[in-house]
């Protein structure tokens, strides 16, 4: 563990955030280094502050959990999220952007410093409560793998062009994010269609968009 995680906190709620800041400096080895409460707020502290972990809460206002999680993918920091859902749909889509911990507020309160020492340590953390949620992913990724055993044979970069075809990005925008040619966008998406056995000019894109929560790096 590092000597000191720096972290910020993001939620709209003063009370709730008092209290988790009140939890989590009972640890000498947790700095906040700064609080939003909303997710534009939250963004621009992660790219200023550059936080190794940042708490959001799901469901802000100016811009939800989700949208700064994507926002911040491609950065080093470790993104946690505070939330009161429990739903399959909104865990599957964090899991698929990167997710390292998921917290629900109703069990914060003994979760949140496991949870802030696990992620910093390089693992993940679901709450207890959540584990039939967890369960059901690792199931649907078992079958993913077995109707698809080519996936595990992609190169890094392929899958990251793969995951960025899932969010419905183009070649251009890829190649940028990517700092490649678009050409070299062209040829990964060929290869990954030749290893995945897609055939037609939109099989890779419905691939990808079908299995966008499953398609981590």
């Amino acid at each position: 563990m590092p000597e000191e995680i720096k972290l910020i906190i993001a939620d709209d709620h003063p009370i709730f955030r008092e209290g988790l800041r009140q939890i989590i400096e009972k640890d000498q080895k947790i700095r906040i280094i700064g609080e939003a409460d909303n997710g534009a707020k939250a963004l621009e502290l992660i790219t200023e502050k550059k936080p190794d972990i940042a708490l959001l809460d799901i469901d802000m206002p100016k811009m939800t959990g989700l949208e700064v999680l994507k926002q911040v993918v491609d950065m080093p920091v470790k993104v946690v999220f505070l939330t009161m859902y429990s739903e399959e749909d909104i865990f599957d889509e964090a899991m698929g952007l990167g997710i390292k911990g998921y917290v629900l507020k109703d069990s914060a309160v003994n979760d949140i410093l496991e949870c802030i020492s696990s992620v910093s340590e390089g693992n993940y953390f679901i709450s207890p409560s959540m584990s039939n949620l967890l369960l059901k992913r690792r199931q649907k990724l078992a079958e993913l793998r077995k109707t698809t055993p080519m996936l595990d044979n992609l190169t890094p970069t392929e899958r990251k062009v793969l995951r960025y075809i899932s969010q419905n990005k183009t070649s251009k925008e890829i190649a940028d994010i990517l700092f490649l040619s678009h050409r070299t966008i062209e040829n990964h998406r060929t290869n990954i269609s030749n290893k995945l056995n897609l055939r037609g000019s939109h099989s890779l894109i419905k691939f990808a968009i079908e299995n966008k929560s499953l398609l981590t790096e």
